[in-house]
């Protein structure tokens, strides 16, 4: 006999994501399973070749790589999205969405562009910093 509460038992550390102006899943299940620290996840929703440019990093290409960077980088970082558009383009939906992301030593103001192909997936992701450039120093500083 299989408890049919299975899939409640991973609501607490998956949390589903409202993001006022946004339902395309893709971006949803990007913001869910980042937060869940499930980088392997969020990588699949990339296409093969798919790209994350990432403050202060450079392009990082495929999903390979762009998993590496995650389980490097965003571990027990919170992302907040607060709300988004979505631009369909002639081959491709571009989503802007806006929100904060807290990490463990500072919360910052961040806006995400995705690039959608025509089957869902992430061809292109760009996370900017909307921080003051008092602010971007003090990220750029070592733990001391």
């Amino acid at each position: 006999m299989k408890p049919e509460s299975t899939s409640s038992a991973n609501d607490s550390s998956e949390r589903s994501i409202s993001i006022e102006g946004i339902t395309e899943p893709t971006i949803l299940r990007y913001f869910e399973t980042l937060n869940a620290g499930d980088f392997d996840a969020t990588a699949t929703l990339f296409a093969g070749d798919g790209t994350l440019k990432a403050p202060f990093e450079s392009l990082i290409i495929g999903r390979e790589a762009i998993a590496a960077y995650l389980h490097k980088e965003a571990q027990d970082m919170i992302l907040s999205p607060t709300q988004g558009v979505i631009e369909p383009q002639e081959d491709a939906i571009k989503v802007q969405v806006a929100g904060k992301v807290q990490t463990s030593w500072c919360g910052v103001n961040v806006s995400w562009t995705f690039v959608l192909d025509q089957q869902r997936k992430i061809v292109a992701a760009t996370v900017k910093l909307l921080a003051s450039p008092q602010d971007l120093l003090a990220m750029q500083r070592p733990n001391s």
